[in-house]
């Protein structure tokens, strides 16, 4: 008689354990897209509110970036001197209206309330108001992640 060759019912338990144990740890992680949906709406605003103080400062406009928990939109001014931003967009690279936007994250500031909107300068600063008066200095949060710092007497994004 020859042996048949085979797995024994124990050893069918252990693996099938095995794979409950990874299904109830490991899956709900590897599914979770949170973490690296928020990490790249962080780094959209981050570079959206550079790119509105290099835009400002490089044709010599006004740039309004328009703050919402979830959204930031860019506009910039048609002429110089500009007593407001106008309707002219500053398009995301894919050609989106707003420059970032999410549907987890949550962006709000460290103090104060969104929506809000910065101004930022043909010579670099960054401020609550169209004439540039009011330099504006503050830090946003997005849930987890470290606070953008925006110093606006510089024109500093962090």
């Amino acid at each position: 008689m020859r042996r048949q060759a085979g797995f024994t019912l124990v050893e069918l338990v252990v693996v099938m354990v095995l794979l409950g144990i990874l299904a109830v740890v490991v899956l709900p992680r590897l599914a979770s897209t949170n973490a690296f949906g928020d990490a790249a709406f962080h780094a959209e605003v981050v570079a959206g509110l550079r790119y509105a103080q290099k835009s400002a400062v490089s044709h010599r406009r006004l740039v309004c970036a328009e703050l919402t928990a979830t959204t930031l939109t860019l506009r910039i001014a048609a002429s110089n001197p500009a007593a407001a931003c106008g309707a002219a967009l500053l398009r995301a690279l894919d050609g989106a209206e707003a420059f970032a936007s999410t549907t987890r994250a949550s962006m709000a500031l460290a103090a104060g309330n969104l929506p809000l909107t910065l101004h930022f300068q043909p010579d670099g600063r960054i401020s609550s108001d169209v004439a540039g008066t009011a330099v504006w200095t503050g830090t946003l949060v997005i849930d987890d992640m470290p606070g953008i710092s925006i110093a606006g007497a510089t024109g500093y994004v962090k």
